[in-house]
């Protein structure tokens, strides 16, 4: 887990499997904004393979965010297929023989936190480039 994560209190997370339905288990916030972290989980590892971002922060301070929240991009943002996570992410768990994925999600900017999302996500993505001389492969480009 990475430290910078862990002043956020706002925070949770689930897992998902091929047999599950992403709208019923996912459980982020449809109010707040942040960022979250997809980990495919083997019996014995795990490895991060996505991290990605809600919200934008306005030139006046203010925040704008999507209807639907972090919960909404998990379980409707594009991704592969272009088509809403709820069916890309079974479809290339199957390819790519992934049992579960442990997501999870921190909300970055509220009363206590006004962390810039797309900040906080390029700071896992920097750290993570750094170890590993690559972003996660479900993440194509930041």
């Amino acid at each position: 887990m990475y430290k910078e994560l862990t002043k956020f209190k706002t925070n949770n997370h689930f897992n998902f499997t091929v047999d599950h339905s992403l709208e019923e288990v996912c459980n982020a916030s449809e109010n707040g904004s942040g960022v979250f972290l997809v980990y495919a989980a083997g019996v014995e590892d795990k490895e991060l393979i996505m991290v990605g971002s809600t919200g934008t922060v306005q030139n006046d301070g203010s925040l704008k965010s999507k209807n639907g929240g972090l919960y909404d991009k998990i379980v409707n943002g594009h991704q592969f297929a272009k088509t809403g996570r709820k069916y890309s992410w079974p479809a290339q768990m199957k390819l790519e023989n992934i049992d579960r994925l442990e997501v999870y999600w921190y909300e970055t900017f509220n009363a206590k936190n006004k962390f810039i999302p797309t900040y906080v996500e390029g700071l896992i993505l920097q750290k993570f480039l750094d170890e590993n001389g690559k972003l996660p492969r479900w993440n194509v480009a930041f």
